[in-house]
C-alpha cells in the first residue's frame, strides 16, 4: 500500500491526470477506495494533497543543474 501511496503521490504533483484517471491507471476499482486508502496513509485526500502541493518537481532535463 506505501508503494501505491507513493506512485499516487507521484502522479498528483504531475497535475496531468485526474484522481478518477489516476485510480483507473492504478486498478483500484473506483475513487472512493483510492481516496480512503490514501488518506489513511496521508491523512487528507488526494484533492486536498494536491491543492496543498507537494515538494516541487523539476523537469528531468533541469535535473543535473
Amino acid at each position: 500500500m506505501l508503494h501505491k501511496t507513493d506512485r499516487i503521490k507521484e502522479l498528483l504533483q504531475y497535475k496531468e491526470q485526474s484522481v478518477s484517471e489516476i485510480a483507473n491507471r492504478l486498478g483500484y476499482r473506483s475513487v472512493q477506495h483510492l481516496s480512503a486508502q490514501f488518506k489513511e496513509v496521508m491523512g487528507v485526500t488526494p484533492s486536498r494533497y494536491r491543492n496543498q502541493g507537494g515538494p516541487a518537481r523539476k523537469p528531468i532535463n533541469l535535473l543535473n543543474t
